[in-house]
């Protein structure tokens, strides 16, 4: 009621000078790690227009999904709420998948906007649906000026995903048409006297392996050194808990082991393709006079480990699937750094995208990343981000956290010859988290406060988890005994 009366009152007292208001353009990529653009030190990879996009904004060196999995993590994106709140993830509904609660996609940002006065488009996969009187959901086609998303995974095939069909023969492959119609949707909306917001969730680089055959030959012949983390016996010290999923089978699956190279050609290619697709949409910016007040922010729903320790996939909360890339571009603002180190994560972006449009810089468990762009200082160093998972077997759930240059996990499975665990990282001293600490008496202090942090973290989850069944028992579980 408070935010709908908050909008009420903006519009009318903004409507007058609403062609002042940015437009904001979200680019989101699927299993997308830090070392996989050039921007991040990524060796061998070819990625120019995500390169400059960093170059002409912010890059942010600390920023994690709190939930390193694509539906939860996309549900986080849109309404700033962790995952204990929104309840939105495979498997976790009474019946089936979590869907989000009518309420909280009202506070979604593309819905605020919209209301605010915003022309609003999606494209690409969603990844949720929204609760109504069906037992599936809904997909919110209808809550936005122009569509271009599809159900579940959507495809790498343009024909195949119905709202995009209108692009299949110029482009067959999926990613380019998403520039496609990101380009047009911004050509349309520059000659309308109103602010737009283009969200684009691409499939790639996510599984199955499909890149698009156009770049065939981008990586033909390249050798990619691999990172010094790499392999099994990098990752003895990690929990038996977490070797009980399938991150860790897929390390063999996946064939990191035996062709790294070719494995991660055809992952960088993927990539590739989302890189020209920025570069489309960065040209229909420019063309259609906008680029003076088009913001721009690209990120990732979470990492992929590669091999890193031995393991493939993503879900565990270590850094390679964690921690993702984000850049922010705003024009209307002079950047006092090229590179932000805070820590920041995937609630903050809603709270980012809201303040740029309505001067709402709080939103769910989120706060604005703006201040970022506009200042070198490291505010907030004690804040905790935490790092959940409570997908797939319960072997592998986990709760941990990162604050300041210290990461805390814990796992709570006892069962099968296994007692609850806990890893404790120094990200400044090992950011490769080669060296657990949970035994180290010299910091025996700190752990003492980061395990009261933990335990403040769990009690804010049963205080504030949405009421479902598989909520309530994981905030059980990770009370440590």
């Amino acid at each position: 009621m408070r935010t709908a009366l908050f909008l009420i009152i903006f519009f009318n007292v903004t409507h007058v000078v609403a062609d002042d208001r940015p437009n904001i353009i979200f680019l989101m990529t699927d299993d997308q790690n830090v070392r996989s653009l050039g921007c991040y030190g990524a060796p061998g990879v070819k990625t120019p227009n995500i390169d400059v996009l960093a170059t002409d904004g912010v890059a942010f060196d600390r920023h994690y999904d709190t939930t390193a999995i694509c539906m939860a993590c996309r549900a986080t994106v849109m309404t700033g709420l962790l995952e204990y709140r929104h309840g939105v993830n495979f498997g976790t509904g009474t019946t089936g998948d979590g869907q989000m609660t009518r309420e909280d996609w009202g506070e979604s940002y593309p819905m605020l906007l919209r209301n605010a006065g915003y022309r609003t488009a999606f494209a690409g996969k969603f990844g949720f649906t929204i609760e109504d009187s069906s037992k599936g959901g809904r997909y919110p086609e209808n809550d936005f000026d122009s569509w271009g998303g599809g159900p579940g995974q959507t495809s790498f095939v343009t024909a195949r995903n119905k709202s995009m069909a209108k692009y299949a023969q110029k482009y067959p492959h999926a990613t380019r048409s998403y520039g496609a119609f990101g380009s047009d949707f911004i050509r349309e909306s520059a000659k309308k006297d109103k602010p737009f917001c283009l969200s684009i969730s691409f499939k790639a680089p996510h599984r199955p392996v499909q890149p698009d055959p156009l770049y065939d030959d981008i990586y033909t012949g390249t050798h990619f050194p691999k990172p010094e983390n790499f392999g099994r016996e990098h990752g003895t010290h990690f929990s038996e808990q977490s070797r009980q999923g399938r991150q860790y089978q897929r390390f063999e699956e996946w064939h990191y082991n035996d062709s790294y190279d070719e494995v991660m050609a055809k992952y960088y290619q993927l990539i590739y393709a989302v890189d020209v697709a920025v570069g489309m949409i960065r040209e229909a910016i420019e063309t259609a006079g906008v680029k003076h007040k088009t913001l721009i922010i690209f990120t990732s729903d979470n990492g992929y480990l590669c091999g890193a320790h031995g393991y493939g996939s993503k879900v565990l909360p270590y850094e390679e699937s964690s921690r993702v890339p984000l850049i922010i571009y705003d024009p209307r603002s002079q950047k006092k750094t090229d590179r932000c180190n805070a820590v920041t994560a995937n609630i903050d972006l809603a709270a980012t995208i809201l303040d740029a449009a309505l001067g709402k810089a709080l939103h769910g468990n989120g706060r604005s990343l703006l201040k970022h762009y506009a200042t070198s200082s490291n505010q907030h160093r004690d804040r905790i981000i935490p790092l959940i998972n409570v997908w797939g077997p319960e072997q592998v759930f986990s709760l941990g956290f990162v604050k300041g240059e210290w990461k805390y996990i814990y796992w709570p499975y006892a069962g099968d010859g296994m007692k609850p665990a806990a890893e404790i990282y120094n990200l400044k001293e090992d950011p490769l988290e080669l060296h657990n600490r949970i035994n180290d008496q010299s910091i025996q202090d700190i752990r003492l406060r980061l395990e009261k942090d933990y335990d403040l973290l769990v009690r804010g989850w049963v205080q504030q988890s949405i009421d479902r069944p598989h909520y309530k028992h994981t905030a059980t579980l990770f009370t440590r005994k």
